[in-house]
């Protein structure tokens, strides 16, 4: 078991963040701005659905890390912390996924 956490990640996300964009894939993505991230982040959850799909397990695995990094790009140009995304999981868990989709706001 790894003790890497989505905080080391997202540490990770913003030091690369802040280098230049010739330097860092993420400072290129970062200086496209959200609408290429958030492409981005879908093709790889698209990735990811394949390999699901497909039962390869190493694939899911290479696809789900790529998913997850970009899924936190996405959230650092929006100003979204893991922290509070990790808030509202946390305030989802004290009920059922039933109860918390009929409670949002239509």
């Amino acid at each position: 078991m790894s003790d890497f956490t989505f905080a080391d990640l997202e540490r990770i996300v913003a030091k690369r963040a802040a280098a230049s964009a010739e330097e860092s894939w993420t400072a290129n993505l970062v200086a496209a701005g959200q609408p290429k991230a958030a492409k981005k982040l879908g093709e790889e959850a698209v990735e990811t659905v394949i390999a699901a799909i497909e039962g390869e397990r190493n694939a899911l695995v290479s696809e789900s890390a790529d998913l997850l990094y970009h899924l936190l790009v996405v959230l650092k140009i929006g100003g979204v912390t893991v922290a509070e995304v990790m808030e509202e999981l946390e305030r989802r868990t004290g009920q059922s996924g039933i109860a918390e989709k009929a409670s949002r706001t239509k």
